[in-house]
This record gives structure tokens, sequence and C-alpha cells, in this order.
């Protein structure tokens, strides 16, 4: 579990960022995304909601 926040604090990527708003576009759900790019959830909610990108809500 000590690895876990390997990339604590980093920086958005261009490609990330890139890959991010794919993600949200195909509809995906906010764990799919942030396990696609290795990232918490929290970080990835938190960029979202600063960008203004929606996440589809999974049921």
């Amino acid at each position: 579990m000590a690895d876990r926040f390997e990339r604590h604090k980093q920086p958005w990527t261009p490609d990330e960022l890139s890959k991010f708003r794919i993600l949200a576009g195909k509809g995906k759900g906010l764990k799919e995304i942030a396990k696609a790019l290795g990232r918490s959830e929290e970080s990835t909610k938190d960029r979202a909601k600063a960008d203004g990108i929606g996440i589809a809500k999974k049921r």
C-alpha cells in the first residue's frame, strides 16, 4: 500500500488531459477513467470540475 500514491500531486500532462477528454466523451465512469489514467478518483473528479468536463454517472 506504500506505493499506492506514487504519483501524488503530479501535474497533469497534455497527453493525460487528451485521454481524459476522450474517455469522458465516450461516457466512461469516474472509476474507469481514473484507473485508465493511473490517478485517484478524487484527483480525476477535481480535474473534471476544474475543466468543466462532464463524467457519466454509472448506475
